[in-house]
């Protein structure tokens, strides 16, 4: 279970790590330098994105990507095709509700900036996205839930090897895909073992959830 705890972790910090950055960014352009008919065009197409099933970008995954990183470094089943797919899944996720979180943020701000002559760039990344912190942390956690709970693109995509991965070339296997493959036919101390790895998931969302809430409560003593 170790193995495949640590790969689980891995793969969910490396999608998590690449797609907040791009998912903040998606969201400031949306929000404050985007022409509106473009702005409304990209959100758009992460809402659409947002609802692609995860067997969808895994099947994807298997066809182009895999084959991809495969010419690079052999095997394609890796790590690191876990990591790109589950970027990829929870881009939107992330990028929509911080683009709805910065919709939240009082105009005062903003104001309040112009009025002391901050620029554009400034005003944003000094007064703006830290007023927008708590709503950013909420959205990567919910990214970080989603990718925690994906089953089929780690099935189609990472190799399902249960090893420490030691390089992101590693073939790896995950706990949500191992309860998948192997829940059907466990007995005794084996379905006992899968459970405890649900509960491992369980309990990494529960402590995610407990640290959200206190940032946002410390957050608010503030504002």
């Amino acid at each position: 279970m170790l193995p495949m705890a640590i790969a689980t972790i891995a793969v969910v910090l490396g999608a998590v790590l690449l797609a907040t950055p791009i998912g903040v960014l998606s969201a400031l352009f949306c929000h404050y330098y985007a022409p509106k008919p473009i702005a409304r065009f990209y959100r758009g197409l992460l809402e659409l994105l947002a609802g692609i099933p995860g067997v969808v970008y895994g099947f994807w995954g298997l066809v182009v990507v895999v084959p991809l990183i495969n010419r690079w470094h052999p095997p394609g089943s890796s790590l690191l095709a876990g990591i790109l797919l589950l970027t990829l899944l929870i881009l939107p996720t992330i990028a929509l509700t911080f683009d709805a979180n910065l919709t939240e943020v009082s105009q005062i701000y903003w104001q309040n900036a112009a009025v002391l002559g901050l620029s554009r760039w400034g005003t944003i990344w000094g007064v703006m996205v830290p007023a927008a912190q708590v709503g950013l942390f909420t959205a990567i956690l919910l990214g970080m839930g989603r990718a925690l709970g994906e089953t089929m693109i780690m099935l189609m995509v990472c190799g399902n090897i249960p090893q420490i991965p030691t390089s992101l070339f590693d073939p790896i296997r995950t706990l949500p895909a191992n309860i998948a493959l192997e829940m059907a036919f466990a007995l005794g101390h084996h379905r006992a073992a899968l459970f405890v790895s649900g509960l491992f998931l369980m309990g990494i969302s529960l402590i995610s959830a407990l640290v959200a809430e206190a940032i946002a409560d410390q957050r608010a003593l503030y504002d």
